[in-house]
This record gives structure tokens, sequence and C-alpha cells, in this order.
């Protein structure tokens, strides 16, 4: 159909103060407005490495919230990476 929406998988890794902030539980409520899949984890080095699913168009409103300067903590960088769904997740979890 040609109005159905491509979806896509996007892999960003938030770099900054990011940590202790409540930025997992931020992405999670801004994933799940989006109607978006996936999980946002604390990785051992500072990171926040986020998984998402979903309409890209959705993908991408999410990862422009990450780059913004409304996110709890410091964003210093953003990282993203594209991919086909995967399919298999459900919810928006933190980790």
């Amino acid at each position: 159909m040609a109005d159905e929406q491509e979806t896509a998988r996007l892999t960003a890794w938030v770099h900054g103060m990011v940590q202790g902030v409540g930025f997992r539980w931020w992405t999670r409520s801004k994933a799940l407005e989006l109607g978006l899949v996936g999980s946002a984890t604390n990785l051992r080095d500072g990171r926040v490495e986020v998984v998402a699913e979903g309409p890209k168009d959705n993908c991408e409103r999410l990862l422009a919230a990450l780059r913004s300067d409304t996110s709890p903590g410091r964003v210093d960088h953003v990282a993203e990476r594209w991919s086909a769904p995967r399919g298999g997740l459900q919810g928006f979890v933190e980790r």
C-alpha cells in the first residue's frame, strides 16, 4: 500500500553525562509517545545505547529528541546506525 509507512531500526549511542540523571526514563517516555518499541541501556563506558523500531519518521523524531537540549543530563554527541527492523521487540524497556 502506498500509505504504509516505512519501518526502521535505529541504534543510537549517546555520549555525555547521561547516566544517573533520568535519561533512560526520559528516552522511554519519548519512544512510547512515538509508538516505538526497543530499549535504552546503560553501557559500562558511560554511554547510553538506544535501540528503537517503528515508523522511520518516528525513529527520526526520537533521534532529534536525543540530540536536543531538552533531555536530562548533558548530551555531547549521538552516533547513529540505521538498519532493517528485526522485530520481536515488545514495549520499550530501560536496562
